[in-house]
């Protein structure tokens, strides 16, 4: 690989990030077309549904994609879904080169598109960039790959590791820029998750609060014993409500489907539902990256279960003492070789607060 090769697949890297709030559930994807060592074309993938990236940069190159090398973010389709195969378009246009940053995940796909157009004589290069692709569809990889969504938890405390008062008090624990900075990891998601606990205590909106939003991701609420209101201000918000209970009684679903959320009956755990089963249906529901909100109960059970992906934690500047309230609810540990350790992925200060991003090890 050339550094030609490396500066226009970084480039269609940029593109593929424009979509990172509005092509969900499809993956985020950029291409670049080069003729004669310049850009003759290129374009991201917006909304599902609407045209590829390969197919925006091939007809903005018109003819003079014949003969050019395409760099993509992710290997073209070849299959039917909501659009035609992007392999087709490619090598009706006459592209002489692709080089793509990834296979795709999609069992449809998988090496497929690449092998066909290779047995039409294109010159294929993959896995420039990968790991920077891999990095823009975390969400998309793992749906399809381990049929569940990619879980990243949100949570906030202070700096002795307390996320409200005894009280429950939590508002405002970090500062105006954190807040507007989960505003942006909500709108990225492709559904906003919290429990019952959260819902009764805080009665949250869960929406996207943008000037510019594209979206607003499904809610969906975690409740057991079935004690949403119908009142609930997250139900009186413009989007879909989705609630996972224990409880089958139709008539005490009722008054929350008329509220407009839709129920599903999920397989009851030894304590609350069987997070598996939830995060099996949002998987078959197509949602790719879940973003959690929620108190420790649910935070803890989360981790328990080995289904959290990725943690990120705004860390203010403040103390609460030792009887405010902790961020995970977890059994007692009574050797130190049984602690859960963390990858602090990265640090970054948003206001006078800090994000700390942490994966398991």
């Amino acid at each position: 690989m050339s550094a030609d090769d490396y500066r226009y697949m970084a480039r269609a890297l940029t593109l593929a990030r424009r979509g990172l709030y509005g092509t969900d559930p499809n993956p985020r994807v950029g291409c670049v077309l080069v003729q004669d060592n310049a850009v003759v074309g290129e374009g991201w993938h917006e909304r599902a549904g609407e045209a590829h990236a390969e197919i925006i940069a091939l007809e903005a190159a018109g003819d003079r994609a014949r003969g050019a090398t395409a760099y993509v973010t992710l290997e073209p389709c070849c299959h039917h879904g909501r659009t035609p195969p992007c392999t087709d378009a490619l090598l009706q246009a006459g592209i002489a080169r692709m080089v793509a940053a990834m296979p795709d995940p999609n069992p449809q796909v998988a090496g497929k598109g690449l092998k066909q157009l290779r047995d039409a004589g294109v010159s294929v290069d993959c896995g420039l960039l990968e790991a920077e692709a891999r990095a823009l569809n975390p969400g998309f990889i793992q749906r399809m790959t381990q049929d569940r969504p990619f879980v990243r938890v949100k949570l906030a405390m202070s700096l002795d590791g307390r996320t409200a008062l005894v009280s429950g008090e939590s508002q405002w624990l970090t500062g105006e820029a954190a807040r507007q900075d989960v505003q942006r990891l909500r709108a990225r998601a492709s559904a906003i998750l919290t429990g019952i606990g959260t819902l009764l205590a805080d009665d949250p909106s869960l929406n996207v609060r943008l000037p510019d939003a594209a979206r607003q991701p499904p809610r969906v609420i975690l409740d057991t014993g079935l004690r949403t209101p119908p009142t609930a201000r997250t139900l009186r918000l413009p989007g879909s409500v989705l609630i996972f209970t224990a409880v089958a009684d139709t008539a005490l679903q009722v008054p929350l489907r008329a509220a407009g959320a839709e129920v599903v009956v999920t397989p009851h755990a030894e304590q609350g539902l069987n997070l598996h089963a939830v995060m099996a249906e949002l998987a078959r529901r197509e949602c790719n990256e879940l973003h959690v909100e929620c108190g420790p109960t649910l935070a803890g059970a989360l981790l328990q279960a080995r289904l959290v992906d990725e943690l990120v934690v705004y860390m203010a500047p403040l103390l609460l003492g030792d009887k405010a309230r902790g961020l995970f609810e977890l059994p007692t540990l009574t050797r130190m070789r049984d602690r859960w350790e963390l990858e602090i992925v990265e640090m970054q200060a948003v206001g006078w607060d800090w994000r700390l991003t942490l994966r398991l090890r």
